[in-house]
């Protein structure tokens, strides 16, 4: 046991969390147990805090400093979690221009939440995130073939660049991973998604969770 188990005041890697996970063999990812669930609606983490719809699920496609929060001191939130219908995991970014180390780190810190979420009882889809062709080596590791995962497109396909890698990521995972279902969020672009559909892939395209999706005061649809 490390030392940092042991004394919960020098655990700034969040030791504890992953205590009593299987790895991964390269990377040392948590394990995550295949999971096949269907969201139908999901919430922003930081909306869900005072919100009562439990039917919902929460979701993490927003900015990385606004879900800190939960990795720092992630018991703080689990009766949070556990009022929903489920979590689709965290999405710290992996950006193609930050350091290859930090994307690594930002894929572990997405594994072992979304390890601890499982270890405590809650519903999860397990959301994976790639970068350029480098992440592919470690994005899936760890992960099981078949079932349900979450992408994340909203804000990644809106220029040409951010498209191709988006494309090629969504390809790898289906090619690696094999799922049955892809729970994306939440545009839905038809020459992406649509031939994986014909494969027999179920692609779940979620809302945004007002509806209506807010304006800025230029007029275009921003995320929470």
């Amino acid at each position: 046991m490390s030392n940092a188990v042991k004394n919960p005041r020098i655990d700034v890697f969040n030791a504890d969390i992953v205590k009593g996970a299987y790895f991964s063999s390269k990377y040392e990812f948590p394990i995550l147990d295949r999971t096949d669930y269907i969201p139908l609606n999901a919430i922003p983490f930081n909306f869900a805090k005072r919100s009562i719809k439990y039917d919902h699920w929460i979701h993490f496609y927003i900015y990385d400093y606004v879900f800190e929060c939960v990795w720092n001191a992630p018991i703080r939130y689990l009766s949070l979690f556990k009022k929903f219908a489920g979590v689709i995991t965290p999405d710290f970014s992996l950006y193609r221009d930050m350091p290859l180390a930090m994307q690594i780190w930002n894929t572990y810190r997405n594994r072992a939440l979304a390890y601890w979420l499982q270890k405590n009882g809650i519903k999860t889809v397990t959301n994976v995130r790639c970068g350029d062709g480098r992440t592919y080596e470690f994005a899936f590791e760890g992960l099981q073939q078949g079932g349900t995962y979450a992408v994340g497109s909203n804000g990644c396909i809106q220029n040409k660049d951010d498209r191709y890698f988006f494309r090629k990521g969504l390809a790898k995972l289906i090619e690696v991973l094999k799922p049955d279902t892809i729970i994306n969020y939440y545009y839905y672009s038809k020459d992406i998604f649509a031939e994986y559909e014909e494969q027999g892939i179920k692609v779940v395209t979620l809302k945004h969770w007002t509806d209506g999706r807010q304006k800025s005061a230029k007029g275009v649809a921003v995320e929470w």
